[in-house]
């Protein structure tokens, strides 16, 4: 007797089912290389285990506390499926996880990845994993594991999504905030442009002003859409010198919720922040979408980084120290404002 429920019909496979293990496999040959330029002390296996390991005696930690962070890179991504652009994409992703790390005074130590698809393509996915790690890199972060997500008529043809996982650790009683006071200088370091966030708005922008991310970029070289793809920011390092230098007090990554919703997160209760709007020039992109979409300053504070990436909390005998080292590490550094008696955000000047 057959034990086949369907005798006479073909046999079905999993690749036939639309996932295909052997593109899987493909890839994780693919990214060994550059996940292999991302070691640093701690690591300790490379990619194709259950799990990945590290080492926090051989990162040089005695006493360490742990600090995790995940975060996605929003509907950026959709500019990147539509434009074919992918080799930027998994900086922004690193960069999210990572600079919100450093915010809480740890040093990132490794990452893991999440890729999802409804058919894997192993170039765009290479390109794609290349990218998380050149920002592991560059942020002395190991690439040490991921997951990479086959899932047949979960996804329209072409689209993915997204997620990092990032971990790092300090020394016990290190940790930031602490001892933000009244008067503490604010130091804002600049964006390299939208980053990752506000991108539902700039889609709607851009749809209302008629333009196509092929089209030449309205306010810059080369088209709309690699415009809107510059990759966020990596502040790891300067930010972990500045740190290591002495009197930095905190630190604010400012993403979702713009200056307004960021800033306060670090802040003690029965202290707020004045902010000098004319203290930094708003980078042009700001300024078109500001324009093409109506878009009132508040508006554009809540949503928008407005060319502020990062901002450092440094106590006044140390401010001009700590921009100085700052500046020497590549970043351009403008002090936006001080640490006030209040609550929330209180604004000067236009923008």
């Amino acid at each position: 007797m057959s034990q086949r429920g369907d005798e006479g019909k073909g046999g079905i496979s999993y690749a036939a089912a639309g996932v295909d293990i052997d593109a899987g496999n493909a890839l994780v040959e693919r990214i060994k290389p550059a996940a292999k330029r991302t070691a640093r002390p701690g690591t300790m296996a490379g990619l194709g285990g259950f799990g990945a390991l590290f080492d926090l005696k051989a990162a040089g930690y005695s006493d360490p506390v742990l600090v995790a962070a995940t975060d996605g890179v929003g509907t950026k991504l959709r500019i990147a499926i539509d434009t074919g652009n992918l080799d930027t994409i998994g900086v922004d992703l690193v960069a999210m996880c990572v600079n919100d790390l450093v915010c809480q005074g740890a040093e990132p130590l490794f990452f893991l990845d999440y890729f999802a698809t409804g058919k894997l393509e192993v170039d765009a996915a290479a390109r794609i994993i290349e990218g998380i790690a050149e920002g592991c890199a560059a942020s002395g972060c190991a690439l040490i594991g991921g997951e990479t997500a086959e899932m047949p008529g979960m996804y329209a043809a072409g689209d993915f999504d997204l997620a990092g996982f990032a971990v790092g650790a300090m020394e016990r009683r290190r940790d930031l905030p602490r001892d933000v006071a009244a008067g503490d200088v604010l130091l804002g370091l600049a964006s390299s442009g939208v980053h990752s966030n506000g991108y539902s708005l700039v889609r709607a922008v851009v749809d209302r002003a008629g333009l196509r991310w092929d089209d030449p970029c309205p306010f810059g070289d080369g088209t709309l859409g690699a415009a809107f793809l510059a990759p966020t920011r990596l502040y790891v390092k300067p930010a972990l010198a500045a740190i290591r230098a002495g009197g930095v007090r905190g630190l604010a990554h400012i993403t979702g919720g713009g200056l307004t919703e960021n800033l306060p997160r670090i802040l003690p209760e029965g202290l707020g922040a004045e902010v000098d709007l004319g203290a930094w020039p708003l980078p042009v992109a700001f300024g078109w979408l500001r324009a093409q979409g109506g878009l009132m300053t508040d508006e554009m504070l809540k949503t928008f980084n407005c060319g502020i990436g990062m901002v450092l909390v440094a106590a006044p005998d140390r401010a001009e120290a700590l921009a100085g080292l700052l500046r020497d590490a590549g970043e351009t550094v403008h002090d936006i404002g001080r640490v006030a008696p209040g609550t929330g955000v209180r604004y000067t000047g236009d923008l």
